[in-house]
């Protein structure tokens, strides 16, 4: 039987993809959750649930998974619209703020988010926070030869920035776009997501970082009660 975290994480892809209609255009996100709603997707295509359905993925990850299952695939640039977006996060805030980019894919995905008509977060409930960046990491996505001096840029707006290192190889993680990532620790966690997405943007050598500010139009969120898993929609607080 699958652990709780891995059912709620099945509940909520199975609920996103309820919302997926013949003939949409989908933006389809990275991470464990996002993976399950692939699958989802991929079986209902097969048994001839859903028709007509084209894909953009916003990893590289995404898109192996989603080739293998049948999905249709465009690349971003080749769709003038993405009707639906559906992807995890690593933090949700109450105003519906995110961190993204763990899996390092948060470039592709906000290029994604922001261009879909409604962005659909699917998490378990142990991504939801009250205050960002107390207990996850967030991502800024660097030009190789500039983390340094971002790093240091970084430590003046008040954050600890380390230069991720890859698990299974030696040296540091490197992106699909060929970019390398700090994660950043800022003191107290972040008080002003839109804020700080606009200051550390601005900095000479960044790409993009993890902040996802007013682009969610609903989370919906696994959860446990009396021991099954099931789906709640979170109720944005202005």
């Amino acid at each position: 039987m699958a652990d709780l975290q891995t059912q709620m994480k099945q509940a909520v892809a199975a609920a996103a993809v309820e919302q997926i209609k013949d003939g949409m255009v989908l933006g389809l996100g990275s991470g464990s959750t996002a993976a399950l709603m692939i699958q989802a997707l991929g079986a209902k295509l097969a048994s001839g649930e859903l028709r007509d359905i084209v894909g953009v993925t916003t990893s590289f990850q995404g898109e192996v998974m989603a080739a293998e299952l049948g999905i249709p695939l465009r690349n971003l640039t080749a769709v003038d619209r993405i009707d639906l977006a559906i992807d995890g996060a690593d933090e949700v805030d109450p105003s519906f703020q995110l961190i993204k980019g763990g899996g390092a894919c948060h470039v592709q995905e906000k290029l994604v988010a922001s261009r879909a008509d409604r962005f659909v977060v699917v998490v378990d409930s142990t991504k939801i926070v009250d205050r960002l960046n107390l207990g996850f990491l967030l991502p800024v996505e660097v030009l190789p030869g500039a983390w340094r001096q971002v790093q240091g840029r970084l430590a003046e707006l008040g954050g600890i920035a380390d230069l991720r290192m890859a698990q299974c190889k030696a040296g540091p993680v490197v992106t699909d776009q060929g970019n390398l990532v700090l994660d950043v620790s800022m003191a107290g966690g972040i008080g002003d997501p839109e804020d700080l997405e606009c200051r550390i943007n601005n900095l000479p050598g960044v790409l993009e970082n993890g902040l996802f500010v007013n682009l969610t139009d609903e989370v919906l969120v696994g959860q446990i009660s009396d021991g099954v898993a099931g789906v709640r929609r979170l109720q944005r607080r202005e």
